[in-house]
């Protein structure tokens, strides 16, 4: 790869960085709080680079194995769910205590995505946008982006340095969802690089997205309709 290449590379990355952390910071605003806003501003600019890697790939030849299903995908799937949940649950109860002031990041997290009786109202159209925005990010991150890291700097590390990124991307939450006491909420940011190494390592034993949507898909499913960490459920 010769260094104008790797320029174009790290121009992707870089402009792929800064469009996703100004839609989620636009997106997690106080005043977007319970409106379809959210899913639509940063669903929306996912979603359209998601084509972009897309039409990247499909021009490589990636893009049929990036999306073939196969045997066991939902096994997979529910297994790194499960690992996920089970982080989330203990980051939850251990780190952000009950009484704490750092519930402040999980009620001010959940108070943005919606109150529990809208959402039930509404359960087929966050269903249908948490799987748009899930395949999205899935395409995204651990396809196009991890894809451009591998032509850098090879494939062995390229799923690590994407989730690094993909957390990165969420930094401006830190502020829009601060809490006058707990301070900077860092939850999202420490959410999407947890995920996005558990989700890389899918994609990379794999060698496929399929398994990593199946779960992405749950996994938000699990945590904002069935079993949320703040408030009542759905």
């Amino acid at each position: 790869m010769g260094f104008l290449g790797e320029r174009y590379q790290v121009a992707w990355l870089g402009a792929i960085t800064i469009l996703v952390s100004v839609a989620a910071g636009y997106a997690y605003r106080v005043g977007n709080a319970g409106s379809a806003k959210l899913v639509f501003i940063y669903g929306g600019v996912t979603t359209a680079l998601a084509i972009v890697g897309c039409v990247r790939a499909y021009r490589d030849g990636e893009l049929g194995e990036w999306l073939k299903p196969a045997f066991g995908d939902f096994t997979s799937a529910f297994f790194a769910t499960a690992i996920l949940f089970a982080g989330a649950y203990g980051f939850a109860k251990y780190v952000v205590l009950p009484g704490d002031v750092r519930t402040g990041w999980l009620s001010h997290l959940y108070l943005q995505l919606g109150d529990t009786a809208d959402l039930r109202k509404h359960a087929a159209f966050v269903g249908a946008a948490i799987c748009v925005v899930a395949v999205a990010e899935e395409i995204l991150w651990r396809g196009l982006v991890t894809t451009l890291f591998a032509e850098i700097a090879g494939s062995r590390r390229a799923w690590i340095y994407a989730a690094v990124l993909y957390s990165l991307a969420h930094v401006p939450t830190m502020w829009m969802l601060a809490d006058a006491r707990a301070g900077l909420n860092p939850l999202l940011v420490l959410g999407a690089l947890g995920c996005g190494l558990v989700w890389g390592a899918l994609a990379r034993r794999n060698g496929r997205l399929v398994p990593g949507m199946i779960s992405h898909a749950l996994f938000d499913w699990a945590v904002v309709m069935m079993f949320r960490f703040w408030g009542p459920s759905v």
